[in-house]
């Protein structure tokens, strides 16, 4: 199948949700059932690594308690017994939070208000990102631009086409750390200069952005539940459950394009 460009066409909900089926972003995605599990209990167990940029205290020490969360916001097999093989995303729940989403840049449009957006999977989102910026800077957005010079994990913290990313060796990253939120939030202090109104990200990026008090929205797969739990607590305003990294980046084109217009973003 060919994607739909974001600037020549938009689909309806229907459209979108077989789109979204078809292409694995939701619907029997490839993320297997056993590595979702694995994710949850090593987060029920206490590995920080799993919280992304969260404090989740002992609130969250119960394995079935974090399936049931997810069964009900991202959409995945809500049966205990089912240990392994395929799992699920529930296409009605990812277009439902990105209508909560379009609802949270339309106000970020009409309040003319200061947007930070990073991501953790350069590989599958930044254009969805990118996208999202230069329509929000159209809409008269001020788009942050980061502090020069940031490093985290050993790494440097960029922005490459207004998204704030991780890059090591001439790479773009994958990440899941809240570093280097924390290290761009910490550096914009250090200049005296104020907190983004809005973060949209993903990953650490977008658990670090939260629970440090600001709106934060985002997006994440059905092995990242800390985002979900976030969500469900109100330390995160929206949560996307998706499959971040399809084979084909273009495959998000119908997708965003549903989003911006639904935010009133999109021009044309």
């Amino acid at each position: 199948m060919i994607p739909m460009p974001i600037s020549s066409q938009v689909p309806s909900r229907a459209e979108l949700t077989d789109h979204l089926v078809r292409t694995r972003i939701a619907g029997q995605v490839a993320t297997p059932r056993e590595n979702n599990l694995s994710h949850y209990r090593k987060l029920a167990n206490g590995d920080r690594h799993y919280w992304l940029g969260l404090d989740l205290g002992d609130r969250w020490t119960d394995e079935q308690d974090v399936l049931a969360v997810m069964a009900e916001r991202c959409g995945v097999v809500d049966d205990h017994d089912h240990r392994a093989g395929q799992d699920t995303i529930d296409p009605e729940l990812t277009v439902a939070a990105l209508d909560r989403l379009a609802a949270r840049l339309r106000k970020a449009a009409v309040d003319k208000q200061s947007v930070l957006l990073a991501t953790g999977h350069p590989g599958g989102l930044l254009d969805v990102h990118r996208a999202t910026a230069d329509a929000l800077r159209a809409a008269g957005c001020e788009i942050v631009r980061i502090p020069g010079g940031l490093t985290a994990d050993e790494a440097q913290v960029w922005q490459f086409a207004d998204v704030a990313v991780l890059e090591r060796g001439a790479t773009l990253w994958h990440t899941h750390s809240p570093a280097p939120m924390a290290a761009i939030l910490d550096g914009l202090a250090a200049e005296g200069r104020p907190q983004p109104d809005l973060v949209v990200a993903d990953h650490g990026w977008a658990g670090c952005a939260g629970q440090r008090g600001l709106d934060s929205v985002g997006y994440a797969d059905c092995n990242d539940p800390a985002l979900f739990l976030g969500e469900s607590e109100g330390t995160l305003q929206v949560v996307v459950p998706l499959d971040d990294h399809v084979r084909d980046p273009r495959y998000y084109d119908p997708m965003t394009a549903y989003l911006l217009n639904g935010a009133g973003l999109l021009e044309g």
